[in-house]
């Protein structure tokens, strides 16, 4: 097999016409690969991903030919896939305003280039959920940023453009349908998308992950500041309490208690969601 990439998080091998993606227990934050890994990670994104691809099938198809079908030493975390040829747009859909979005939308009013009302704060429910694209930055070359729609359109053009915003919010909605049962909420969430050979639009990469998306515990949600968070944002509010590190490359080691309380989030999202142990 040969190694054609790898990334913060995946590494995918070709392997004849097929692709292997092989999840590790490596953990970004601000696009800063850590040294530290959070054991069992892989795994859980990976199998997780594969749950949420079953429970969305019906909303569009994925990548998808085995998650058995794979090397021994990669059982768990990795996946034999469809070779597509991915969008170059981060597709994201936000119902909740946070993070990078809260941001944007405190200086401009606006994500990209959608129009919120005033007043808003952190932790916000939007009326309705949005599409806020952004770049696809390359691994250490920058940081995404934000798109307009119109931005994509030129990107991709009119139709496919259309295609994305329609896939990603229906993505969300059912995901977020989906969490609210098991009192969870999605507050955003990225997906990618890609073409395979016959033109089909399909869904690839990670799939409604810790890693992917904002998870808060729904009984806990409230308005005006930091929510509990089932995903690696709490990794990044403990480096915020870190003197020194500028998120540039390389990034600090983590302590084994913080280690600990991030797998128990992974953890803790996965059982929830799936209702099953994680052993």
């Amino acid at each position: 097999m040969e190694l054609l990439h790898s990334g913060k998080v995946r590494d995918v091998y070709a392997d004849g016409a097929d692709l292997l993606l092989v999840t590790s227990d490596r953990i970004s934050i601000y696009d800063v690969i850590l040294p530290t890994a959070i054991p069992d990670k892989g795994k859980i994104l990976t199998q997780l991903s594969l749950w949420w691809f079953e429970q969305l099938a019906d909303v569009i198809p994925n990548h998808v030919i085995s998650s058995t079908d794979v090397p021994a030493e990669w059982q768990g975390r990795a996946i034999r896939c469809e070779r597509l040829e991915m969008v170059m747009v981060e597709c994201i859909a936000r119902g909740y305003l946070a993070g990078s979005g809260l941001k944007e939308y405190e200086r401009d009013g606006a994500v990209s280039g959608v129009a919120l009302p005033p007043g808003l704060i952190e932790g916000s429910k939007l009326s309705e959920p949005i599409y806020t694209p952004t770049t696809k930055a390359p691994v250490g070359e920058g940081h995404d940023e934000f798109m307009t729609f119109a931005d994509v359109q030129q990107k991709v053009g009119d139709d496919a453009a259309q295609e994305l915003r329609k896939v990603t919010l229906e993505v969300y909605r059912r995901g977020q349908e989906v969490a609210a049962a098991k009192g969870i909420i999605i507050a955003d969430t990225k997906i990618e998308l890609g073409y395979a050979k016959d033109g089909t639009l399909k869904l690839g990469d990670e799939l409604l992950t810790p890693d992917s998306s904002r998870f808060w515990a729904a009984d806990e949600w409230k308005p005006g500041g930091t929510q509990r968070y089932l995903d690696k944002q709490f990794l990044r509010d403990w480096s915020s309490t870190l003197t020194g590190w500028d998120r540039t490359a390389p990034g600090p080691e983590i302590p084994d208690d913080v280690v600990e309380a991030t797998r128990n989030r992974y953890v803790e999202v996965y059982e929830r969601l799936t209702g099953d142990k994680w052993s």
